[in-house]
């Protein structure tokens, strides 16, 4: 979990908001970018920081400071070109980790060849794990066996190079790599093979024991 760190949001519409709210209540800063006055006086009462500006305007991030941010999630309604337009400028003050709420599947792509890490399809994620309850009973309970399992995505930086067995992440960790996605692909790949080196902005998804995946280090 994100300690002392603060998280950027773009767009504080319904979906920004909430998630905002969630990391708040669980302890962390955020920092509210809206174009929307209407949005921002929603929204400053709940968030430690809350700015009204054109996110489309890469001066605007560079100005509010967000190269210096965790990580940055950008949920710019339902504008693709706005929210590929913010992308490019976060990318171009230098910022790595971002987060993006695509609008379409096409979006989705798009984002992805353009190197974000993350991309949430929110209507799609739900009715995907919907579908897969009503159709196989329990299949989401045996993902969440227990209240201490997670799962955890991580970026690879650091660890380009070096193969998941040089890593040993289950002894060191006692945590699982159960899947990974390619650097610029949308699709995961299962059971990935233990000497396949790691490249930069490969995705890793981690299985174990919550505290024991929160532990893992990337450098």
């Amino acid at each position: 979990m994100i300690k002392n760190k603060e998280v950027g949001v773009i767009g504080l519409g319904k979906f920004g908001l909430s998630l905002a709210t969630a990391l708040t209540d669980l302890g962390i800063k955020v920092v509210g970018v809206d174009i929307n006055p209407e949005y921002i006086r929603r929204a400053q009462d709940i968030l430690a920081q809350t700015f009204e500006a054109d996110a489309t305007d890469e001066k605007a991030l560079a100005q509010i400071g967000f190269k210096d941010l965790e990580r940055v999630i950008v949920s710019t309604g339902d504008s693709m070109e706005a929210s590929i337009l913010v992308v490019l400028n976060l990318q171009s003050i230098g910022v790595k980790n971002i987060w993006v709420k695509a609008v379409s599947e096409a979006h989705e792509r798009v984002l992805y060849k353009l190197g974000v890490p993350f991309v949430v399809f929110p209507e799609a994620f739900v009715a995907f794990q919907l579908a897969h309850r009503l159709a196989a009973p329990g299949l989401h309970e045996y993902f969440g066996l227990g209240k201490d399992v997670a799962t955890r995505e991580i970026v690879v930086d650091q660890w380009a190079g070096k193969t998941l067995r040089e890593l040993n992440l289950t002894n060191s960790y006692q945590v699982q790599v159960i899947a990974f996605r390619q650097s610029g692909e949308s699709e995961f790949h299962f059971v990935p093979q233990a000497d396949r080196q790691l490249v930069d902005g490969d995705v890793l998804v981690l299985l174990g024991k919550t505290e024991d995946v929160i532990k893992v280090k990337t450098y």
